[in-house]
This record gives C-alpha cells, sequence and structure tokens, in this order.
C-alpha cells in the first residue's frame, strides 16, 4: 500500500477538489451527455464522444483522489527535531549560499516554492541527517554537496 504524505493543508485542498468533482464536474458532464444524445447518432456524433472522454476524465480524477484521501499520511511537524524527517524545513549550504526547503510528499512538491520531495535524489539524501552533516548528491550537472545548517 502506497503512501501519500501530505501537509493538513494539503489534504484539505484534495478533499474540496474531490467534493468539487463528485457534485459540480458529475452534473457538467451528465448535462453535456444529455444535450449531445439530443444531437441524434452516437455513432458519428462528436459533441458525444468529447462528453464521454470528458467523463472518463473526471472518473479517473475521482479516483485519484480517493485513492490518495485515503492512502494519505498527514506531516505532522512537532517543531524543532535533531533529524530531518518528512516536514522538517532545513536550511542548507550549498557553494557559500544558503536555500532552505520543506521536506514534503511527491504530490505536494515545489520546488520553485522551496518545497522538494521526500522521494526526490535531494530529498532522500537530506531524510534522518542532522545538523552540521554534509549530504553528497549527484545530479545530471555532476557531484553537489549540501551542509545542513539548520533543521526547523
Amino acid at each position: 500500500m502506497d503512501k501519500y504524505y501530505l501537509t493538513k493543508e494539503r489534504s484539505e485542498e484534495l478533499k474540496k477538489e474531490l467534493e468539487m468533482f463528485l457534485g459540480q464536474k458529475r452534473r457538467e458532464v451528465a448535462e453535456r451527455l444529455k444535450q449531445a444524445k439530443e444531437f441524434g447518432d452516437l455513432s458519428e456524433n462528436s459533441e458525444y464522444s468529447e462528453a464521454r472522454e470528458q467523463q472518463s476524465w473526471v472518473e479517473n480524477r475521482i479516483f485519484e483522489l480517493q485513492d490518495i484521501i485515503k492512502k494519505a499520511v498527514i506531516i505532522k511537524n512537532n517543531g524543532i527535531g535533531d533529524q530531518v524527517v518528512i516536514g522538517s524545513t532545513v536550511a542548507i549550504k550549498k557553494d557559500g549560499q544558503l536555500f532552505r526547503y520543506r521536506i514534503v510528499g511527491s504530490n505536494e512538491a515545489k520546488p520553485e516554492d522551496g518545497k522538494i520531495s521526500n522521494e526526490s535524489p535531494l530529498g532522500r539524501a537530506f531524510l534522518d541527517k542532522k545538523v552540521g552533516e554534509s549530504v553528497e548528491v549527484l545530479t545530471p550537472g555532476g557531484k553537489n554537496v549540501y551542509q545542513i545548517m539548520k533543521i526547523e
């Protein structure tokens, strides 16, 4: 059974999205299918085919959201710890520059916002490390060395 690590906020966002798909989106697709059937012969009805594709996409998204919510593990950050765990924010130094990353689940990762996945090479490398430790990560650009400065 896969686990999806989510913050409480992201979990709530996904639940709201699921509600929208179960209600509004399903109703919209049903209405579109009803209108498309009124155009006649379904075998040559492009409106009907498109509505069926949309219905399939909506149902797949509902299934995906339900699966994520069912298998979600809510990240609890109980304050500053001595090791990097999922939910930790780490301040790291690389080549004299300071960076801050929050370790989150893969569904929530947004590197441009400083959120990296626990499954990414960088995220995996930081897990279970302590302040002062250096971490080597092999990237497409070569080997990079990071030093953990602070864990929040």
